[in-house]
């Protein structure tokens, strides 16, 4: 069954073997491989997608998930999510681990080499460039570019601002960042040809003007003239969502407006503890962004760009383990959004952001983003790339890069353990899985239940779901 992923402005479907979704012509062909282990991964696809169809290719996009042995892919994106709910310590410590390790363990090895043959039977002929915007997407294309089985070029689409080591493959032949912080964080990880081509978002997240924000305010109704700040914490709801709600509301400088996904639990939690404007998923955030004044968010993805696009300012705050940490950091580093550690101060940095000269600068800064005259954007380097072909022959592959012998096809007697081993994959940013943490402890803290906010069993993501 294909998956599918969304955006902000509008559904796209992220379609997976045997038959890839086609969309444009006449200038060559270009696969696009992601993962829906959240939004931000798909939206980034999704929004690349649109952007190199009007520029007349044929567009060819894959789920990794579906490419995984055993159709694993399901329990991928459970695994990643009971271990965001009931066992944010684990991600924490994976993500730590394979940040210090720089690389993946022997079960994701295996998995990802599994991936392999299937991914090179996906791509049409005639595919001039292949894109990753998901790290695990990028070592199997990678380990295809060194081992002389993929003649295009691959590039990497870094969806985030902090670049964790899994996210730099051996073989990709570019990749692209959104901003210097990140292309320095890739540099330094190992990437050899970093470009900065600034985010890509939807085309409906722009700045609006007092009428705008007045007709979205009603359309929400949300009280006209209060300053408003906008909650998010992804389509599933993950994080301190009840505490920092409660916290916006008793701090009186702006009323919370809290977006839960699908988390149906989370959302009556807040509307029985007297939190006024609580919300499922949402199909229009540009319109929701302009009604706003501010973003609190907690993971520093797509909807974090989304908003730089809004002209709306960001706070990072009380963020998810590992990937929320690092992003916030980055985008602090950046100066395009604060990261509010003491609570204490959480008052005073709002009053700031919503009107004051650290709103203005951080609009300015997130606005001077997608401001690139001349370059185009992350497309127009795509199809540039693709134009002049591949960029550098494949090297022949060391000793460590040598093919090992071509993995079989997953027993079903093996099921289970493939399974913890693809939820510690999806669950170290989202990406790649490392051998750093003990397995009992893992399969007991993932295997257990879900903590009474989240909405279990994980069901396929409904259409109008957000997760960064």
């Amino acid at each position: 069954m294909p998956r599918t992923g969304s955006t902000a402005s509008g559904l796209v479907p992220a379609v997976g073997v045997p038959r890839p979704r086609s969309a444009g012509s006449g200038a060559g062909r270009i696969a696009i491989v992601s993962a829906s282990v959240g939004a931000g991964h798909d939206g980034a696809a999704a929004e690349l997608a649109l952007r190199l169809a009007a520029e007349g290719f044929a567009v060819d996009r894959f789920d990794l998930l579906d490419l995984l042995p055993a159709r694993l892919g399901r329990v991928v994106q459970e695994g990643y999510h009971r271990m965001l709910v009931r066992a944010p310590w684990a991600y924490q410590r994976i993500y730590a681990g394979t940040e210090r390790a720089g690389g993946v363990g022997p079960a994701s090895r295996a998995l990802l080499r599994a991936a392999e043959e299937p991914v090179l039977r996906a791509l049409s002929p005639g595919t001039g460039a292949v894109v990753s915007t998901y790290p695990g997407a990028s070592r199997v294309l990678g380990a295809l570019r060194l081992k002389g089985r993929l003649a295009a070029p691959v590039l990497t689409y870094l969806t985030d601002f902090s670049v964790h080591p899994l996210w730099v493959a051996d073989g990709v032949d570019v990749h692209l960042a959104a901003h210097d912080v990140p292309a320095g964080q890739a540099r330094a990880a190992g990437a050899r040809d970093v470009r900065v081509c600034g985010p890509v978002t939807g085309s409906r997240f722009r700045p609006c003007g007092t009428q705008r924000r007045a007709r979205a305010r009603a359309a929400f109704g949300l009280p006209p003239d209060a300053p408003l700040a906008l909650l998010v914490a992804g389509s599933w709801g993950v994080g301190q969502v009840r505490e920092v709600a409660v916290e916006l509301r008793d701090c009186g400088v702006a009323v919370p407006v809290v977006v839960c996904g699908r988390n149906r639990a989370l959302a009556e939690r807040l509307r029985a503890e007297g939190i006024a404007h609580v919300y499922g998923w949402v199909d229009d955030m540009p319109g929701l962004m302009h009604a706003c004044d501010v973003l609190v968010q907690n993971a520093g993805g797509l909807t974090s760009l989304e908003a730089f696009a809004a002209g709306l300012p960001v706070a990072s705050f009380r963020c998810i383990p590992g990937h929320g940490l690092t992003n916030a950091a980055a985008l602090e580093e950046a100066g395009v959004a604060t990261w509010i550690r003491d609570p204490a101060a959480l008052g005073a940095v709002l009053r700031e952001l919503v009107d004051g000269p650290l709103g203005r600068r951080q609009r300015a800064r997130g606005l001077a983003l997608f401001a690139r005259p001349g370059d185009g954007g992350p497309a127009a380097e795509i199809a540039r790339v693709h134009r002049s072909g591949p960029v550098r022959r494949s090297r022949p592959p060391t000793a460590r890069q040598r093919p090992r012998p071509r993995v079989r096809p997953l027993p079903h007697r093996l099921a289970a353990t493939a399974a913890v081993a693809s939820a510690v994959w999806a669950g170290a940013v989202g990406t790649g899985v490392a051998t750093s943490y003990d397995g009992a402890d893992l399969i007991h803290a993932i295997g257990h239940g879900l903590d009474p906010d989240d909405p279990a069993p994980l069901h396929a993501p409904h259409p109008g779901d957000r997760h960064s």
